[in-house]
């Protein structure tokens, strides 16, 4: 098969599928020609754009989220498409634990006043203990499960909510979408870990900040489009939310004017929670797997996206 490297192939990974008997191309290097005999796809770029969809059998992404993608033209030209969901989780469950612990036991004030951090020796921060708060998380699969294990791990509450409302591993109790809105009423926290759809857009509004009663922390390692923003930072300045940290944003980069920049109850990252150890050989793993699934059966072995549903 002829691959279209769009990621960032090892010289061993390029070896053990140029050994295999297929055709590695960069995108990089990739002309018109070229690009109408694509069989498969690995990550994706601008110049992926190229390729014939009705040649074209198979797309590797490199993250869990897949909105970016052309999912619509995937499924017109029955292109497989398989994510990286769960190699994500673990740092993103460690990242949710840093903020918390952070804006939670007070360290964001003094560390934001640098030299004059000892004036709150004396008028210390707000603090909270985390054991006994009610976390909701929005989101059950793996990155949700894996944070809401480790927060119950630490005496929190946790509660899920998800289009099945199935239970899942780490929660106490999963509801559905219908019922997000009684259960945000009253957390302590809230985690957004939902993909971006078209029902997922903008989830975060006006009229879901304005049923909260308990000044919830809010965090956001899903996708930046899942908030309205201007409803945000409204919910902020009203104190409908105490504080939010947020590693996605919505435009990204966030506009240098954004009210959020000089916010002191807000905490912001530039999209790094999933940073993931060893990922080119995590990928990997999955995609060769993948690979040689679909030239054996015709199918994927693993992670494959549903693209009606767009995760």
């Amino acid at each position: 098969m002829k691959i279209l490297n769009s990621f960032n192939l090892k010289p061993e990974q390029r070896q053990v599928l140029e050994k295999a008997g297929h055709v590695v191309i960069d995108d990089n290097q990739l002309d018109q020609a070229t690009a109408q005999q694509i069989d498969v796809v690995y990550g994706w770029h601008d110049q992926s754009a190229q390729v014939n969809f009705d040649h074209l059998r198979f797309v590797q992404a490199i993250s869990a989220g897949v909105d970016y993608l052309p999912l619509a033209d995937f499924a017109k030209h029955q292109v497989l498409l398989a994510n990286t969901s769960g190699i994500h989780a673990e740092p993103i469950a460690e990242y949710v634990l840093g903020v918390l612990f952070t804006i939670s036991r007070g360290i964001l004030p003094p560390v934001r006043a640098g030299r004059q951090m000892w004036t709150f020796r004396q008028q210390r921060p707000p603090m909270t203990l985390l054991k006994g708060q009610t976390a909701v998380i929005f989101g059950t699969g793996h990155i949700g499960s894996t944070i809401a294990t480790k927060l119950h791990a630490l005496g929190l509450h946790t509660l899920g909510v998800s289009a099945h409302g199935r239970p899942a591993a780490g929660f106490e109790e999963v509801v559905t979408d219908a019922n997000a809105h009684t259960a945000a009423q009253n957390a302590d926290i809230l985690i957004n870990a939902l993909p971006l759809t078209s029902a997922t857009k903008h989830f975060y509004n006006s009229e879901f900040f304005s049923g909260l009663q308990n000044q919830p922390l809010f965090i956001n390692i899903g996708r930046g489009a899942s908030v309205d923003t201007p409803a945000l930072v409204q919910a902020l300045q009203t104190q409908q939310l105490r504080a939010a940290a947020l590693d996605v944003v919505d435009p990204e980069p966030l506009p240098q004017d954004s009210p959020l920049w000089d916010m002191d109850n807000v905490l912001l990252t530039p999209h790094i929670s999933g940073t993931v150890p060893h990922l080119r050989d995590q990928v990997f793993k999955i995609f060769n797997d993948n690979l040689q699934s679909l030239i054996a059966s015709g199918q994927l072995a693993s992670h494959q996206v549903d693209l009606s549903r767009g995760y």
